[in-house]
This record gives C-alpha cells, structure tokens and sequence, in this order.
C-alpha cells in the first residue's frame, strides 16, 4: 500500500524540484539541499518530503530556521524545530538568530532579516538551492495584494517557482524553489498529520495587525463565499499566466534599452518614444535603478512623470526621483543621473 495521497503529492513536488537540482549541478556532484523551516505545517512537510526523497536520490539535505525574536520564548521554538529537523534525518541542521529592523513594516523587515540570513547560510554550507514551503494559497494571497497595490503586471505574477541567484563560495548559483506552489495548504497540514509530524502554528498568521493576515482570514473567505470554491485556483493561475507576460515584456524592455543606450548612456528619445507604454516604463524603471534610484522606493507615478518627459514634452523642469536621481530631456536625449553630477 502507498503512503496517504497527501503525503505522495508533497513528495512528488519536492521530487521534480530535485531531479532540477540534479540537472544543474556540476557533474559527479552530490549537491546539498537545504530546507527554510518555521515548524508550521507547510515547512514541517517540505522538510518531511525532502528528508525522504533526497537519500534516493544522492542528494544532500539539511535544513535552517530562523528565529526572528519577535515572540517570547522563540529561541527555544527554534531549537525544538531544529531538533525535529534533525530527527528526519536532515544534516547540516542550524538556527539562525536575527535582529528585525523597522524598514517598510514589520512584515517587509522580518522577511529582509529572513532571507539575509538564508543567503548567509546557503553561502556559509555552499547549498545548492533552499527550498521554501510557500504553497498555492500563500501564491493565491501575494496575488491579491498585488492587485490591491495596483502595482502592474510583474507584481500580480506571485512568487516565481525558482528565485534569487547567489553567487556561493564554490561558484555555483545558489536558488530559491518553491516546490508547493502548485500544492494546497489542506494538503501539506493532512501530510503532517498522517506523518505525525508535530507542527507550530505562528499567532503572527493569526493577528489581524498584519496584512497578509487579513487577505487570509478576511478576504479570501469573502471571495470564496461570493465567487465560489475556485478562488485560490484561479488566483494561483493568474500568477502564472502574469509571470509569462510579464517575462516576455521584460525580454522586450532590456532589447530596447540596448538600442537606445547612448555610449555616454544617456537615452535616445527617438528611439523610445514609438515603443508600446508597457515597454518604454519598464526601460525607464530599468534605468533610474541604474542610476541610482532604489527600487523599493521608485513608484508607477515616477515612471510617469519620466515617461511624460518623452511622450508629453512641453518644456518641463527636470524632475527629482527616489534616491537623488535626477530625470531630464537635453535636446533628443533623456538623461537620469545623480543630482549635482
């Protein structure tokens, strides 16, 4: 008899995420796998299923949590999850303590703190990818606050299946995959349930302070009650299909840079100015990062005011974006630099 189809469906995903892993790894290497763990549900049973699959396979596997000392008693809830790491087998196991700054919320700090102290791990072990438990109901809820930012195309395409891309001490490309995000939470809480696998459930999932707490607990029941059942489905779909478009603009975006790159690398507003709305932006958002712009801080109504520089010129005053970066139009030429070069 199989195991429970709850328990197949987890290590069926983390399976196909290995056999990539295997793909990318240098020949006759056995790469090191490591697993982000909280102690909830959907990091327990991707810790489970990798712990599993990995021996099978010649893959190395260890794991990491991360204590955010945002709670009383943390540090301890970090050992017992360690603990448990290390009683499925998973070696090298290791806590990681930070410190939470206040940057963008508490949401957005803890999880900068989160994953500088994943990067840091992966690169201390040499890991070959970390994998994270997000699953299709967290992808279903990073959709929806996208779409309540209106934040455009890039921002409704959810998490990506493989992210990030560091650079290790032994040269390889270290990434993030999500094994889950085509698996249901229901899913992954009944795998640790028929494991026996003891799981911690975060108040901080609960608290209705925090955002993603309130699209979870609020918002989904209400859309799921008007619309129907399908809701995360469809939701998690849109993920996928914005991911692709967004991907192939971005492909379009970087091609029209080059080709309106001046060698003093100011842009040719010939060149930009017959591209389609959704291209010319990305090229402009593109170049004020390049200039020194930060992302996190470079919104859609300063990429508009740069693209009127182009599309709308009626002898406008340079404009002044995030970071000190200065947008101008100097005869044919759009110019983004510091202020005072």
């Amino acid at each position: 008899m199989g195991p429970h189809p709850a328990v197949a469906a987890i290590r069926l995903a983390v399976r196909r995420v290995l056999h990539e892993v295997l793909d990318d790894a240098r020949a006759g290497e056995a790469p090191l796998v490591l697993v982000a763990c909280s102690g909830g549900a959907d990091s327990m049973a991707l810790a489970s299923a990798l712990a599993f699959e990995a021996p099978r396979l010649g893959v190395r596997a260890g794991g990491i949590t991360v204590d955010h000392g945002l709670q009383a008693g943390s540090d301890a809830r970090a050992r017992e999850v360690a603990e448990r790491l290390t009683a499925l087998g998973l070696a090298p196991v290791e806590t990681v303590a930070v410190s939470v700054g206040r940057a963008g919320g508490p949401e957005a700090a803890a999880r900068s703190a989160r994953y500088a102290a994943l990067d840091a791990a992966a690169e201390r072990h040499r890991a070959g990818a970390v994998l994270l438990g997000h699953t299709r109901d967290d992808q279903a809820e990073t959709v929806l606050l996208g779409l309540a930012r209106g934040s455009g195309t890039r921002s409704l395409s959810g998490m990506a299946a493989v992210s990030g891309g560091l650079s290790g001490s032994c040269g390889a490309a270290t990434r993030y995959r999500r094994p889950f995000l085509a698996v249901d939470r229901q899913t992954t809480r009944k795998a640790c349930l028929v494991q026996a696998l003891p799981v911690w459930d975060d108040p901080h999932n609960a608290d209705p302070a925090f955002t993603r707490s309130r699209v979870r607990h609020e918002a989904l029941p209400v859309l799921e009650k008007a619309l129907g059942r399908g809701v995360v489905e469809a939701l998690a779909r849109t993920a996928q299909l914005s991911r692709d478009d967004a991907d192939a603009l971005d492909a379009w975006a970087l091609e029209a840079q080059r080709a309106a790159t001046r060698p003093d690398g100011t842009l040719e507003i010939a060149a930009l100015h017959d591209l389609p709305p959704a291209v010319r932006r990305r090229v402009l958002r593109r170049a004020a990062i390049a200039a020194g712009a930060p992302a996190g801080s470079l919104f859609a109504r300063h990429i508009e005011e740069t693209d009127r520089l182009i599309t709308a010129w009626r002898g406008q005053s340079p404009l002044n974006l995030p970071g000190r970066v200065e947008a101008k139009r100097q005869g044919g030429r759009l110019v983004l630099q510091q202020a005072n070069q």
